[in-house]
């Protein structure tokens, strides 16, 4: 008798992914400025840490919201007791305005739409949980973020099929990819109940053209389909194009019918807009009453804290503080953008123009042995265990050219950032001087001092093990964000 279930004991979680093995190896030889200079930088993650000051101040200047009191009363104990799942109104409200602030207030939401999640994760399981059963599809754009196997597909049974997009045109979506999606999902006998976009994209850091937008609204409408919306770096747009809601579009197109309306739905998160994935807060907004009541039901199982809905609300209602933070913080996001992106460009390194997000979609196929993705993850190895620089490969990700790199920027400081550049840029010369030894060339360490050769053996010796049984269990990677 099988003592654990089929969904404990399947491997199709994604963790085996080599976006999750750069994790692991970053894990156990992570950089630090002071104690371990030698180790690994993590720029894997996509957080923004370039603007916990502003949150500080705007705490030390609210004490009360900090330690829970109102006029100076405590009441801790109110929000210690359990609350509905609803969440607190004043939060809702305050979370709603927010939201239409950073789409520059060309869109309102109302309140009595919005689902509170415990993050975006649990945000976009539950739209699949409402919207598809299980062996149903949905069609991502490549390249995706590679958590979206995990999220979407593994509780839920729902299949992704992917929207093919290339370099070719900046990796848009295009109506011959969206067809060619939708019946590679019919020549697999799936159902699509939809399209997920991610907009801002990760891992492009770009944002969708209105053309793209249109295209994708013409196509929902035309096959009578969702559209998920993810926009939870709409908040990081830095640069021009600007960020175009889905629900600016929605408005726009006020001949849609009223399904249509029912049928297009946003994901929002406060993770990185204003940098706090630790409060594991997230948001499903629809115009399909049925589903935010189903999902409101579904959110018990990832409540956000009441303790957390009352700070937020005091600090998100302060419009002289949001402001300020959506501005400076997109300010500070460009300049280290333009400092990631000046600092490849003088190593030889081109990437992916891009005005939004916490990373880079950055282009290394020079650096290939051959156009192959096993030549990827050759170079992808060399970079985390040799480097030291946990980046994410473009095949974790599901992109279809080889060579393709997303690189974060916002998760670590500005000396670190220059480190790591300078760690790559030294890479380069070393691969240049061993591809022409007959040059005289002048190159630098790896490491501005030595990598932990033992640790770099070690990682590498147990990930090539896992590695080989894996592909000889199933030749198929899996990969994720």
């Amino acid at each position: 008798m099988k003592m654990l279930s089929t969904k404990a004991t399947c491997n199709s979680h994604g963790q085996d992914s080599s976006y999750f093995l750069g994790w692991e190896a970053y894990e156990k030889n992570p950089f630090d400025e002071t104690s371990n200079p030698n180790g690994i930088i993590q720029m894997g993650l996509a957080e923004n840490q370039l603007s916990f000051d502003l949150l500080e101040s705007w705490l030390t200047k609210n004490p009360d919201a900090a330690s829970f009191k109102r006029d100076g009363k405590s009441i801790f104990r109110e929000l210690a007791l359990f609350q509905d799942y609803h969440g607190l109104p004043a939060f809702k409200k305050a979370l709603v305005e927010f939201m239409a602030e950073i789409r520059g207030n060309k869109v309102t939401f109302e309140a009595n739409n919005i689902v509170l999640t415990a993050g975006a994760t649990s945000a976009n399981e539950t739209l699949m949980f409402c919207l598809a059963e299980a062996g149903d599809a949905f069609l991502l754009p490549t390249p995706y973020y590679p958590g979206f196997d995990r999220d979407l597909k593994w509780r839920t049974g729902v299949e992704i099929v992917p929207i093919h997009c290339t370099s070719s045109n900046g990796f848009q979506v295009t109506q011959p990819a969206l067809e060619q999606a939708y019946q590679e999902a019919q020549a697999r006998n799936l159902r699509v109940k939809g399209v997920l976009v991610t907009n801002p994209s990760n891992p492009l850091g770009t944002t969708m053209t209105r053309n793209e937008l249109d295209l994708v609204f013409d196509f929902i409408t035309s096959k009578g389909i969702h559209l998920i919306s993810d926009e939870i770096y709409s908040g990081t747009v830095f640069g021009s194009p600007g960020f175009v809601s889905a629900m600016e579009v929605l408005k726009e197109r006020s001949n849609e019918d009223e399904e249509v309306w029912k049928r297009v739905h946003i994901v929002y998160s406060l993770s990185k807009d204003l940098g706090l994935p630790g409060f594991r807060v997230g948001a499903i907004y629809s115009n399909d009453e049925m589903v935010v009541a189903a999902a409101t039901k579904m959110s018990s199982f990832g409540l956000v804290s009441s303790q957390t809905h009352y700070l937020l609300s005091a600090m998100l209602s302060d419009k002289k503080f949001t402001r300020t933070y959506i501005s400076e913080n997109q300010k500070r996001l460009k300049q280290r953008q333009k400092m990631l992106v000046s600092g490849l460009e003088k190593a030889g390194i081109k990437c992916l123009e891009s005005s939004a997000g916490l990373f880079c979609w950055v282009d290394m196929r020079h650096l290939l042995e051959s156009d192959t993705f096993e030549c990827e993850l050759k170079l992808w190895k060399k970079i985390v265990y040799e480097v030291g620089l946990n980046i994410s490969p473009g095949s974790s990700c599901h992109c279809t050219e080889p060579g393709w790199f997303r690189v974060c920027f916002a998760n670590m400081s500005q000396s670190t950032l220059k480190l790591a550049i300078r760690r790559l840029k030294s890479f380069v010369q070393e691969l240049r001087s061993v591809s022409t030894p007959n040059v005289s060339t002048t190159t630098t360490n790896i490491h501005d001092s030595k990598f932990s050769k033992n640790i770099k053996k070690n990682i590498f010796t147990k990930w090539v093990f896992r590695q080989s049984v894996q592909d000889q269990a199933n030749r198929k990677l899996h990969y994720e964000r």
